[in-house]
């Protein structure tokens, strides 16, 4: 069945603002194979219309939007591979109630209606919430387009915001900008405070119930132990519907995500029920925009869209995360960013996707198991399949996924190298935050936590130190040395034509040679000159990187710069020797790849 999504208010709208009758929709409108969402909820003749189509099933097929006479109103379609699949049309619509309707192969598959209210001059109001939504097969496909076309730039474009908000207020970007019709989306105040990684799957979610009237479900959760991951409380759920104030609704969820959530509410067993998340099948199909993926370690990344292999180009998997200086940026998904471990007890990692909350039959909505999910067809399955795999193991299923017609040795290693920069281009910016926020705070060092706190605090420290940033960089370095060693031991992973893999390896240790001398990053010194760095520079420098992570320390030291090198000269700071000692006491972590117990 049609999943509803074009507001039934505004049809009432518009009959109370001009006397003619509406006029039901006639003809079939399919099997519900497309879900269709118009913003803004209360649309104007002679402002901005914009439909989004999604589907679980297939392409979208023909979108077309009639005007009361029947006529086409012309529109850019823009399209999206799946799954889901889908399209959004931006459109200027003059007054009275327009057919939107979804044609494959000539049979319609999908309809709905928009009702144009006229541009009288009266100002606009939101229309009233509907009552209590719950999440669907069509929401959830709507949810994961609008999560896609929010983080949409081309794969080879670097793409970072300087906080969440900055994503948000783009009308380009937001297919719901402005879509109550309150101006909400003007200015940050009504966005709520930058997330950090944990809480922006949360945010984005609650975001995206704030516009169509769907619940968020959200527990308390432990940090778990050495022994056993996170464990949560009682949902509590949270619903726009009825509100009087719709955007202090918003900012009262976002809040208490802020307060509520924490690295230990994506961590928990994959065979917990009582759970926010739930792990998800390593398939295309599976892993859709919108899902996230937990690492043992407390990292929460998001995925925002799929790139296909070609004959060019390998394929992407990316995604966005949130850092504790409030940025946002896209990664691809390498063993550099993504990390997993089956040897993790504190914690069960892996792709989930939200808990999704259905009516209860008492009048509100509650979260389903772990059971009925494995079975229900309006959400994606449940599976614990990601519990099972070595390490090797998942990062191959993935792999296979990105690019299922397999890598040549040379492009393998291309796109690892590839990915490893990215990450140092990242670091440049996350490191220079910290220079420039110690230059304008300069009467105290910045106080550093003890032991494992150091990679979960607040404040300054978990602001601009970079740990796990850090330990996940030099997790990266490995495995970019590693790769010709894994062309020869895992061959099966690779298109190696005719070549052995002894010869793929050889192959693949010359060209490393020769591009890690020519690919480089910038930084800029104490002084505010540039420095230029190899990638080659860079790997040398990994036991000196061990201890980079501390802001009290100038930007010299954080890149590896030894005393006594040119590059050094213009130091002017280090942090205190009580924190170097202790610094030195946790490089251990640093250099075996591991993050301590709990």
């Amino acid at each position: 069945m049609l999943t509803v999504f074009l507001n039934l208010t505004a049809v009432v709208m518009l009959m109370l603002i001009q006397p003619t009758p509406v006029v039901a929709i006639g003809g079939d409108c399919g099997n519900g194979d497309v879900t269709m969402l118009a913003s803004p909820q209360v649309a104007v003749a002679g402002g901005r219309v914009r439909v989004l189509a999604a589907s679980d099933t297939g392409p979208i097929g023909d979108l077309s939007v009639l005007d009361p006479e029947g006529r086409p109103v012309a529109g850019a379609i823009e399209r999206r591979d799946g799954p889901p699949w889908s399209a959004t049309v931006t459109l200027t619509l003059g007054p009275g109630l327009h057919r939107v309707e979804v044609t494959r192969d000539g049979r319609v598959v999908g309809c709905d209606t928009i009702a144009v209210a006229p541009a009288d001059g009266q100002p606009r109001t939101a229309a009233a919430h509907r009552a209590l939504g719950a999440w669907d097969r069509g929401s959830e496909a709507l949810y994961a387009a609008w999560i896609e076309h929010l983080f949409d730039a081309p794969p080879e474009q670097a793409l970072a915001f300087d906080t969440l908000q900055e994503a948000l207020r783009d009308p380009a970007r937001n297919l719901l900008y402005d879509h109550l019709g309150l101006g909400e989306d003007d200015d940050g105040r009504g966005l709520g405070a930058p997330p950090d990684c944990a809480d922006l799957p949360y945010v984005l979610r609650a975001y995206f119930g704030w516009k169509t009237d769907l619940p968020l479900g959200l527990r308390p959760c432990g940090r778990g132990t050495a022994v056993r991951p996170p464990t949560c409380g009682a949902v509590e759920t949270m619903a726009p519907a009825g509100t009087t104030d719709p955007r202090g609704w918003y900012q009262r969820v976002a809040h208490r995500v802020m307060n509520l959530v924490h690295s230990g509410s994506a961590r928990t067993a994959l065979d917990d029920d009582a759970t926010d998340f739930y792990p998800v099948a390593l398939t295309r199909g599976a892993l859709r925009p919108g899902t996230i993926y937990a690492d043992p370690y407390g990292h929460t990344l998001l995925i925002v869209q799929w790139v296909p292999q070609t004959p060019e180009h390998g394929g992407m998997l990316l995604a966005v995360d949130a850092q504790p200086d409030n940025s946002v940026a896209r990664k691809r998904f390498w063993e550099g960013t993504f990390l997993f471990a089956d040897d993790v007890p504190s914690a069960g990692p892996g792709f989930k996707a939200f808990r999704p909350l259905v009516p209860d039959g008492r009048g509100g909505v509650a979260p389903l198991s772990n059971a009925t999910l494995a079975d229900d067809p309006r959400f994606t399955p449940y599976s614990a399949e990601q519990a099972t795999l070595s390490r090797d193991e998942f990062y191959a299923r993935i792999g296979r996924l990105i690019n299922p017609q397999g890598l040549r040795p040379v492009q393998a290693y291309a796109e690892t190298l590839a990915a490893l920069v990215e990450q140092l281009e990242t670091r440049v910016d996350s490191v220079q935050r910290g220079e420039e926020y110690v230059q304008t705070h300069p009467r105290a060092p910045i106080p550093m936590p003890e032991g494992r706190r150091i990679f979960e605090t607040i404040g300054p420290w978990e602001d601009y130190a970079t740990p796990s940033r850090d330990l996940r960089l030099l997790i990266a370095m490995r495995v970019l040395l590693d790769l010709p060693e894994r062309l020869e031991r895992y061959p099966d992973l690779f298109v190696l034509d005719d070549l052995a893999p002894a010869e793929a390896r050889a192959i693949v240790e010359q060209e490393h040679a020769r591009a890690i001398q020519q690919r480089t990053i910038t930084y800029e010194r104490s002084d505010g000159s540039p420095q230029e760095l190899t990638v080659a520079e860079l790997l040398a420098r990994r036991p000196a990187l061990e201890m980079a992570y501390n802001p009290n320390d100038c930007i010299e030291v954080r890149w590896g710069a030894s005393p006594g090198r040119e590059e050094h000269a213009t130091c002017r700071r280090t942090a205190p020797p009580e924190q170097r000692a202790r610094m030195q006491t946790y490089r251990e972590w640093f250099r075996d790849g591991r993050r301590p117990a709990r």
